[in-house]
Formats: C-alpha cells, structure tokens, sequence
C-alpha cells in the first residue's frame, strides 16, 4: 500500500484528545479539554427542534443564512460597537474551520505568520499545511504581555500575516489598549493581516467590554474577526463558527469555506440566531461559569496552589512550582490523571521549542462546582503525598 501522507503521518494526537481520551479510559475527573458538563440553555434546544421541525433541514447558502449572518451583525453591533452588516460574515463549522478558512485565504507558500506562545494548537500546523513558515514570538508569565522588540525583530519582509488569539487561551489574559494598538500600528505599517481569534471575546469575568482589533484605526480592511457561538453559548458540540471581514475580504474567505466544510446545519444556525438576539442569555450563562470559576480559583488558593491571574475563557492556570510541585508540567499531567484521576492540560504542549515555560498547568472551571470541589480535593491529595 502507498504511504499516507507524512506531514499528518508526523503529527502527534492533539493534546486535548489525548488527554481527554486518558480520562474517558481511567475514569478522571476532566478538567482538562475544554467544554461545559451540562447542555447548553434549553431555550436553544427548543429553538432546534422547532427549527428542525418547521423549517428545511436541506444545504443552506454557503455564506450562511441570513437570519444568522444578520444576527451576528447585529449582536457585534451591540456588544462591541462594530458597524457590520450580513455581507461581511461567513458562517463556518466551528472556529477552527473558520482559522483554516482564513489560512488558506491570507496565506501563500513561503509566507510567514506571527504566532505568539502559547498558542491554540492548530495554528502552526495550518499555517505550513498552506506552505507557509510559522514564526514564534513568545509570551512570558505571569502577565503574557506583547512586547515591541521581540515583534519587530520577528517581522521580516516575508511576513505576510499574525494570528492573534483575544482572550487568550491558555492563559485567561485579555489584551489592554495599549497592546491592541501596538498590534494594529505594527499590522498597519507592515501590512499585515490580522487573522483574530477572538472566540472567548464574552466569557469575560472583569466587566469589561471586549474590543476588537478590527475596531483599531486601520484594521478594517486587513482584519479577520473569528467568533464561536459554541464559545458564547456553551455548546461547542454543535460547531457553529463564523469569519467577520470586510465585504471584499469576506467574499474570498467564503471561496475557501467553501471547499471545507461547504455549509453549517441549518437547524443550528436558526436556533444560534435567535441566540444571540438575546443579550439576557448571554449574560446569564457568563454569570453561571462566573460562579464555577470562583469555586476552582478559590477553592485552589485555599488549598495553597498558586492560581495566575486571568480575566477570560473557561480556563485557570496554576503555578506548579510556587504550588510545592517541583516537576515538569507534561510529567504532572501524566501522573495527575494517572494516579490522582484529574485530567489538565501542560501549558509547555501549547508550545513549539526549548523555550517552553514547563511549570504551568492549565484547568478547566466550566464545570459542576461538586466535580470542582472533588478535583481540588484530589489534586491537594496527591501533591501531599495522600494518594
């Protein structure tokens, strides 16, 4: 038999299935990969069903329905000020697909794009899928601010693009205005494309409002917004995702969704348009993963582990070496879920090179406070010598 492919034959199992499928195998607790425990608000089921029971269930227009391009128009329009309309969205199958859209838009053979550390793990491998050169500008701890120096020093006449991921996952940081600036002057005098992943941009917890870098004087025309309604909503199994670009940009972004996922199930974009219509929803769910963030981030610090500071996502990290775990963060992972059944994520997996913080570890807090208060217990346990 012919070889497959050896750029995928190389690749490793993504962090996030393997350490859920170590969880699923031991019977962990999994605070690991990301995603709620319990089903999204029953409002939106009951606007699936009657979707699926009123309305076709047959190939929607590849861009989207319109019912939802508008409804994400409207709701940035809203929340974030953004002055958009239905033809600067694409409605994708989730926001990994909408980044692998807008890769294989931006992105030609040889070009290089910006990756700043820690960084969601398939962002390297689309880019030199596309033959392009992923270029990494590392973030430190605690604070994982972007720095001037080591961009520009990163910027080369071959850099076509960055990827910039606000809030950022892993580590729950949010970009103030002064390093939003700094991205969108640099992009600006660079000409640069700014592909935002800016899927975590509700599950705040500082009560600030999110602002986009496509809002930056600039922006507009070289900025590719990409939102989750799985993020915003809790339902990542239903991979509703869209790119957000000006009309021009969206329209060839849409000539790659097309031949990926092609369309979004129809019953799935209705129940996600009435949705986002709903601003007390939104706020509601935000306020209930609020609450569960409390109980992990107190009940760590309690129990004397070292919980960084973070203002977003569904995620908390720990320092584990100011926590009294002396060890490699991948070493801990391995044994916490192996010896104590607590499933994480090593911040050094986010990571390409030797320079990887290998002290880090990141947490899941979407999920039953109950679960939350057993995970605490178990992990203190263990790095107390008790299990």
């Amino acid at each position: 038999m012919r070889a497959l492919n050896p750029v995928y034959t190389a690749l490793p199992t993504t962090i996030f299935e393997h350490m859920s499928g170590l969880a699923r195998a031991l019977g962990a607790i999994n605070l690991g990969q990301g995603f709620p425990d319990a089903p999204p608000s029953p409002v939106l089921s009951a606007a699936v069903a009657r979707a699926m029971a009123e309305r076709s269930q047959h190939y929607p227009p590849m861009a989207g329905i319109p019912e939802l391009r508008d409804a994400v128009a409207g709701y940035y329009r809203r929340s974030q000020g953004l002055e958009l309309v239905r033809e600067h969205v694409v409605v994708t199958s989730g926001a990994t697909e909408a980044i692998a859209a807008a890769v294989l838009a931006v992105v030609s053979p040889g070009d290089e794009v910006l990756l700043f550390q820690p960084a969601y793990d398939a962002y390297a491998p689309l880019v030199r899928r596309v033959g392009g050169v992923p270029v990494f500008v590392a973030l430190h701890p605690p604070h994982w601010n972007y720095e001037r120096a080591a961009i520009e020093a990163a910027i080369t006449p071959r850099t076509r693009a960055m990827i910039i991921n606000d809030p950022l996952n892993p580590t729950g940081t949010a970009l103030d205005p002064m390093q939003r600036s700094l991205l969108a002057e640099l992009a600006v005098r660079h000409d640069l494309v700014a592909i935002c992943d800016e899927v975590w941009e509700t599950v705040r917890f500082d009560g600030q409002r999110h602002r986009s870098l496509l809002a930056e004087p600039g922006m507009a025309e070289r900025t590719v917004k990409i939102g989750s309604a799985g993020k915003i909503f809790g339902a990542t199994g239903w991979k509703v995702g869209w790119m957000v670009a000006a009309p021009e940009m969206a329209g060839v972004l849409a000539k790659a969704h097309q031949f990926l996922t092609f369309t979004t199930p129809p019953m799935l974009q209705w129940a996600m348009a009435e949705g986002l219509a709903d601003d007390g929803l939104i706020a509601d769910q935000v306020a209930a993963w609020a609450q569960t963030r409390a109980v992990l981030d107190q009940g760590l610090a309690a129990h004397g582990f070292a919980v960084l500071p973070g203002v977003a996502t569904w995620f908390s990290c720990i320092d584990l070496a100011a926590s009294g775990i002396a060890r490699d963060d991948r070493v801990v992972a391995e044994r916490l879920v192996r010896e104590a059944g607590i499933a994480s994520i090593p911040l050094s997996a986010l990571w390409e090179g030797a320079d990887a913080p290998r002290h880090i570890l990141r947490l899941c807090h979407c999920k039953p406070g109950a679960m939350l208060e057993a995970a605490i217990d178990r992990m203190a346990r263990w790095r107390d010598g008790a299990l």
